[in-house]
């Protein structure tokens, strides 16, 4: 927990400024002198000087960014923070939330000013309903590191690319292309978005207990909801050899990344746009999710919950 951390920190910290403060004031005092009218950051600060700034935006450093991260995660939610498990579900669609709270005997749903949460002490398990977009997932991946999450999964879905893929089908995605507008502000360009390989690697082994089929490879994040229409994208699609293409999931990857958050994702494919008809219609929406969506969340669900009893420390990087 943060606060015995804290304690820690204060028994074995002298009357001395920390290290990390001192550096802190110092840089603080560099910078403000050679900032120019605009602001620009210098290029001549020291490496040293770079990483501390860089890690002042991260809430995992930032104590007054972390205390608003907190308020906000509490009121967009209607949970407490003590409420939040450690192992947590992220989904943009209510009927994944609804399914939770049918299938969890304990759940304790709430509803708060833009999200929606339900948690299961039995299981150790908590299901946000963000919404949709890469604006809302980079939102949820900061915010959720407030919790210090052991692991997180993403349960979404995807228009498929490849012409393999079929309605109902599960991809177990190891990368997805940066193409929307959000994640330029945390990381730069050239960083690809990339889940945390043993969260994925367990996932894949529920599927496998389960004999169900799944697929492993590259798929395109975009906030371009229409692109179905355009043709230019649609072949810029198929050059990049993606399986699939959807809204969040790049957004999800590179935030956790820059807030120590361990995520994984689970797609399902709930529409093929590139065939003939395979455009999601009302219909067509509802089917899908009486016939895949269940088996889907039932495999999220298991997935936490075994990570909570039985899965190994997950993370394997440090920076």
């Amino acid at each position: 927990m943060v606060v015995k951390k804290k304690a820690a920190t204060k028994k074995a910290v002298t009357k001395k400024a920390s290290p990390r403060a001192k550096a802190s004031k110092v840089t603080k005092k560099k910078v403000a002198s050679r900032r120019g009218p605009k602001e620009v950051l210098p290029e001549n600060l020291s490496l040293e000087e770079r990483k501390i700034m860089l890690r002042a935006r991260r809430i995992h450093w930032n104590d007054a960014k972390r205390k608003i991260a907190v308020d906000m995660l509490e009121r967009y939610t209607g949970h407490n923070i003590e409420d939040f498990q450690k192992q947590i579900i992220l989904t943009n669609f209510s009927y994944y939330t609804q399914r939770f709270n049918a299938l969890m005997d304990d759940a304790h749903f709430t509803q708060g000013s833009a999200f929606k949460a339900s948690t299961s002490k039995k299981a150790q398990v908590t299901i946000i309903e963000f919404g949709v977009g890469a604006a809302m997932a980079a939102l949820v991946g900061e915010l959720i590191a407030v919790v210090e999450p052991k692991a997180a999964l993403f349960l979404g879905l995807c228009g498929s690319v490849h012409p393999s893929l079929k309605v109902g089908d599960f991809i177990l995605p190891i990368a997805s292309i940066r193409a929307e507008g959000v994640t330029e502000h945390f990381m730069p360009k050239q960083v690809p978005a990339l889940p945390t390989f043993k969260v994925q690697k367990f996932v894949s082994q529920i599927l496998f207990e389960h004999g169900y089929e799944y697929r492993t490879g590259t798929i395109h994040s975009t906030d371009f909801r229409f692109w179905e229409f355009d043709e230019k994208f649609k072949l810029n699609l198929i050059e990049e050899r993606v399986l699939a293409v959807e809204m969040e999931t790049a957004a999800l990857f590179t935030t956790c990344f820059v807030s120590k958050v361990n995520i994984g994702a689970l797609l399902l494919v709930s529409d093929c746009p590139l065939k003939k008809g395979g455009i999601k219609t009302k219909k067509s929406a509802k089917s899908v999710f009486k016939k895949y969506t269940d088996i889907h969340i039932e495999l999220g669900i298991e997935a936490m919950a075994d990570i909570a009893e039985r899965g190994e420390k997950i993370r394997h990087y440090q920076w």
